[in-house]
């Protein structure tokens, strides 16, 4: 499985434009949020062909804990997309990181 540390996200997105695909609900998009496309997991399949011209680039897919963008990954995945990252621990771990 291919990760991503809070560590090496917050020091890549100080320097790079990186595409994160954020699959919590609506809701907790607005509330929080670190940028990036809002599809929720539950609807990753019936939307996944907003994402079909992104199927070669780097993807980093986040959400609360890290378990609902493990299921978003092997979607993709499973839909050919070949760089899909997940976010170790979810975005209550990147916020613990300062």
């Amino acid at each position: 499985m291919n990760e991503i540390s809070s560590q090496d996200l917050r020091k890549r997105l100080a320097n790079e434009k990186l595409f994160i695909l954020d699959v919590r609900t609506s809701l907790e998009f607005t509330t929080f949020n670190i940028g990036g496309l809002n599809i929720p997991v539950q609807q990753l399949n019936a939307d996944a062909d907003e994402l079909e011209e992104l199927k070669s680039t780097e993807i980093i897919v986040v959400c609360q804990h890290g378990i609902r963008s493990v299921t978003a990954q092997a979607i993709l995945q499973a839909g050919g997309f070949k760089n899909v990252k997940n976010l170790l621990g979810g975005l209550v771990n990147f916020n613990r990181i300062v």
